[in-house]
């Protein structure tokens, strides 16, 4: 029994690195003629033109890390404050729903994030946010520049709100469940030195929980870079770089969904989509090794 069980679990772990490495093989052989035809200007270019047969990875991956980095910047603070909310606050009677209907929150498809963004959020950025952005931080040197634009509605912006809450309920799964594991004794030790509930998060639980804390960031990142049809609706699906949050722009998934259907098989077109993909399968790996190199550093192995 022992053997077949050792047997079992080392086939399981070899067969993931099996499924990776042919995934990457795919779009790598795949996107091989793409990078023929455009050499390595293929991952610089902005141009997508499948009219004159030009095509470049600047504009979608551009999108990708901006769409990324916004749901990041607002989806980490609210993950954190509820989770801590709901462990060290919520009384018992409210946090058991409240916990629960987040973690429902990740079940939805990501095409009713979509349609909730569309009718919902992009209305609502183009006849508020966006005009007052405009008319309060558009004459702002240097600031200004990310608030021009015509309101839409959708943008940059947009898709990092709408890719925020998607993230949110998978972060604050993590950083639920690792407050939850924390040895009550070390909390009631610092609360016993006097230490106030600000104390005891900053110097006691964040210290202790930064290993699974990063883990759950790094989690809703792969989430956020991977999405499709949720950023599809409402970041206005451009294939150039805007440096305003308002700018209509695209991210390597969503360019793939939608043109992927019209590339016929053996073009370039489709050669260049997968290129794509093995451009966002390299981001991942390297976002990745970034987060083990962080931990490692601060002496967690």
């Amino acid at each position: 029994g022992d053997a077949v069980f050792s047997g079992v679990v080392r086939l399981s772990g070899w067969l993931i690195l099996v499924l990776m490495g042919g995934l990457i093989g795919v779009l790598a052989w795949g996107g091989a003629q793409a990078w023929g035809a455009f050499g390595p200007g293929f991952a610089w270019s902005a141009v997508w033109n499948p009219v004159s047969g030009h095509f470049g990875a600047a504009a979608p991956v551009f999108g990708s890390l901006a769409t990324t980095v916004l749901a990041l910047l607002f989806a980490v603070p609210l993950a954190f404050g509820i989770a801590f909310w709901l462990v060290e606050m919520a009384p018992a009677a409210v946090a058991g729903p409240i916990g629960m209907a987040v973690q429902l929150l990740a079940a939805v498809p990501s095409i009713i994030f979509g349609m909730w963004g569309f009718f919902v959020i992009v209305p609502l950025m183009a006849r508020h946010v966006q005009p007052w952005a405009n008319h309060s931080l558009g004459h702002v040197p240097v600031l200004g520049a990310l608030f021009h634009g015509a309101p839409y509605g959708t943008g940059l912006l947009t898709g990092g709100l709408v890719l925020a809450v998607m993230v949110t309920p998978f972060i604050c799964a993590v950083m639920r469940d690792v407050f939850v594991a924390m040895p009550p004794q070390i909390r009631e030790s610092a609360f016993g030195l006097g230490a106030t509930r600000w104390e005891v998060m900053r110097s006691v639980i964040l210290p202790w929980s930064r290993p699974a804390l990063v883990g759950g960031i790094m989690l809703g990142m792969g989430r956020a870079l991977g999405e499709t049809m949720a950023v599809t609706f409402v970041i206005g699906n451009a294939n150039r770089i805007g440096w305003s949050l308002f700018a209509p722009g695209n991210t390597i998934a969503s360019l793939i969904a939608l043109e992927f259907p019209e590339s016929p098989a053996g073009s370039l077109k489709l050669s260049s989509l997968l290129a794509l993909g093995f451009i966002l399968m390299v981001i991942s790996f390297v976002t990745l090794a970034c987060s083990r190199l962080l931990l490692r550093r601060g002496g967690v192995r």
